[in-house]
């Protein structure tokens, strides 16, 4: 998807400036859902790259009016409904009126820490060895699917060198979905501004994106 999260190359936005002593939450309520958040992601409803594609897939305009957790809340609650564990009025009344479905697991107390500790790894054993090197001269293909992508639409279509190889992990453009994790190799590429953005860019920037195996062309 050509979601609004894809600011690269974009005007308007103005600088990024970093907040001095930033807290990790700026309000009681944006604590609240990402708990929410990590414990319905611990049931196993869905997985990490189909919360990604949820707060992705929001109205560009809604997501780009709201906070870092209010687009964390309104895809929770996409989420939510769409696997049938609440009904809409529940969601706009916030109050449960019906008995709660079963889920697979509950995160209690216990287990936060150690689940937390422990990471959530996405790396898997490779099917087979690696199509690039680094140093390979590589094309990213210019592709717009309508679902989930980690493929930054300004990095479509641009001719790159690969800098670094990673090993192989979860592709998330099937796992989004619930079509199976299909481990495929990972590669840092490497793209000179010039490439991207045409001779207007900054003289002399580079921009690296993680980009799976089936982003990529021999250049």
């Amino acid at each position: 998807m050509n979601g609004a999260q894809d600011l690269g190359g974009a005007h308007g936005f103005g600088p990024v400036v970093p907040e001095q002593d930033e807290p990790v939450f700026h309000a009681a309520w944006e604590r609240r859902v990402f708990a929410l958040a990590m414990a319905m992601g611990y049931t196993g409803a869905w997985n990490l790259d189909g919360s990604r594609a949820a707060r992705e897939s929001l109205p560009p305009a809604r997501y780009l009016a709201s906070s870092y957790y209010r687009i964390w809340l309104e895809a929770l609650e996409k989420q939510i409904l769409a696997k049938d564990l609440v009904t809409p009025d529940e969601v706009a009344a916030g109050t449960a009126s019906v008995p709660a479905r079963p889920v697979a697991r509950v995160l209690g107390a216990g287990e936060l820490g150690p689940r937390f500790r422990a990471g959530f790894p996405s790396d898997r054993p490779a099917d087979g060895p690696a199509c690039f090197a680094v140093g390979d001269a590589v094309v990213t293909r210019n592709d717009h699917p309508v679902g989930h992508t980690r493929l930054p639409r300004y990095a479509r279509g641009r001719r790159g060198v690969v800098e670094r190889i990673h090993g192989a992990f979860v592709f998330p453009d099937t796992n989004a979905y619930g079509a199976g994790e299909n481990p495929v190799w990972l590669y840092t590429v490497g793209f000179a501004a010039e490439a991207l953005w045409g001779a207007s860019a900054d003289p002399g920037g580079r921009v690296t994106v993680a980009a799976f195996e089936p982003y990529l062309d021999p250049a």
